[in-house]
């Protein structure tokens, strides 16, 4: 990881068409190709008003990507945070751990005092707990690949 990584969080609109592509490359790559997952990557939700697309970029190459979804478009009662994606090459860099807190900073800045619902992929959970995230389901496959509902309160209880 160079010392240039520098972070933008845009709505749809607002990407540049190589933005874009870089992101829909990245996560196609990723859940697509490296995971053998076969299911429709795009929908609708990218192209959501308030979804905001962070990217992470390492000098030019865009090294992680996810994206924040406002409360009903994933789920009725929950923000939630998905495509988290970091390029092979930058792996193991702690880049994943610093992209989750950029995008809880925005949850926080966009979506103030509401609660974060993330379907993980299972073998995430203390990385997500680690977060302040609470495993709030048993496992299910999702697209054949074990995963957990995780839960961060962000109300006072």
């Amino acid at each position: 990881m160079s010392k240039t990584m520098y972070w933008q969080a845009k709505t749809f609109q607002q990407l540049s068409i190589n933005e874009l592509y870089d992101a829909l490359k990245l996560r196609v790559d990723i859940f697509v190709v490296e995971q053998e997952c076969f299911y429709p990557e795009l929908d609708d939700a990218d192209r959501h008003p308030q979804t905001l697309h962070l990217l992470g970029y390492d000098d030019d190459t865009l090294a992680c990507y996810l994206r924040i979804l406002a409360k009903g478009v994933s789920y009725d009662d929950y923000v939630s945070i998905g495509r988290v994606a970091t390029a092979e090459s930058h792996r193991g860099s702690g880049l994943g751990k610093e992209m989750m807190v950029q995008a809880l900073d925005l949850c926080q800045q966009h979506f103030a005092g509401q609660d974060i619902k993330i379907s993980a992929q299972q073998y995430l959970e203390t990385f997500y707990q680690d977060l302040g995230f609470a495993t709030v389901s048993e496992m299910y496959l999702e697209d054949g690949i074990p995963h957990i509902g995780m839960l961060k309160a962000c109300q006072p209880v």
